[in-house]
């Protein structure tokens, strides 16, 4: 299986959304890196990187399941580093 590293960074503007954002993720636990989340409390929002390693259709997926939550906004940054996940 050919996979792609890619960086998703999330904020999250509306605390409902967390629930729904953290089940998405256990989904795809298996793909996932690592994951940082950051409470930015002066603006009341929190910031989420999360480092994945998986087929592209995967991160496409996932990124745009993130962007149908209300409350969040997600962008992703794809490396040009791919291979067999192992």
């Amino acid at each position: 299986m050919n996979t792609r590293v890619a960086v998703m960074a999330i904020i999250v503007y509306d605390r409902e959304a967390t629930e729904k954002l953290n089940s998405l993720l256990h989904d795809n636990r298996e793909y996932i890196i690592g994951r940082m989340g950051i409470p930015y409390r002066a603006k009341d929002i929190s910031i989420v990187s999360v480092a994945i390693d998986a087929p592209q259709d995967i991160i496409a997926s996932l990124a745009g399941k993130l962007g149908n939550i209300k409350g969040l906004s997600v962008k992703t940054a794809y490396s040009n580093v791919t291979g067999e996940n192992k």
